[in-house]
């Protein structure tokens, strides 16, 4: 069995997991209500804001366009969630795909939750399902050679162009 690995964000999960510990969890220590709370979407990156739910892109993605999609409310799993908020969910999930693949023209892609530290979470005291698009042949050595991953795509200019779809969900 072949393996990739993504040294590259180790410091970033150390750094979040001393804020995110879901025992030691104060409402002011986490990364995603600091975005919702500091009101500068755009800085932040948010792509949009639901009922329930919001969209932001990942900052250390795994691919150009990688996005988070979570609810509002600070909750650790899925069961902590109304079925309201669970539906929005799922229905976000689905027309961010979609937007993804109409925007950039990606292949294909990876949607997933990791749930609990265990499950490979980097916060899990915030539940957030990730939505990477694929592109064939977008894996190489750079990350085992070099610890270097590289994102083709200026982050800024997808998000621009992700804004502009988004804000039409609403």
């Amino acid at each position: 069995m072949k393996s990739l690995h993504a040294p590259w964000r180790d410091a970033y999960i150390n750094d979040v997991q001393k804020k995110s510990d879901k025992d030691t969890h104060k409402d002011n220590e986490c990364v995603f209500c600091d975005h919702l709370k500091n009101g500068n979407d755009d800085k932040a990156m948010i792509l949009g804001r639901f009922a329930y739910n919001f969209i932001i892109m990942n900052k250390f993605p795994y691919n150009a366009g990688h996005l988070l999609i979570m609810p509002l409310a600070h909750v650790a799993t899925l069961q902590e969630l109304s079925s309201e908020a669970r539906a929005e969910l799922i229905e976000l999930i689905a027309k961010s795909d979609a937007l993804l693949e109409q925007v950039l023209g990606n292949d294909g892609s990876n949607v997933g939750i990791n749930k609990g530290r265990a499950g490979g979470a980097g916060i899990p005291s915030h539940l957030h399902v990730h939505v990477v698009p694929r592109w064939a042949g977008d894996t190489n050595f750079l990350p085992i050679i070099a610890d270097v991953k590289q994102i083709s795509t200026d982050m800024q200019s997808i998000f621009k162009q992700l804004k502009v779809e988004f804000a039409k969900l609403k």
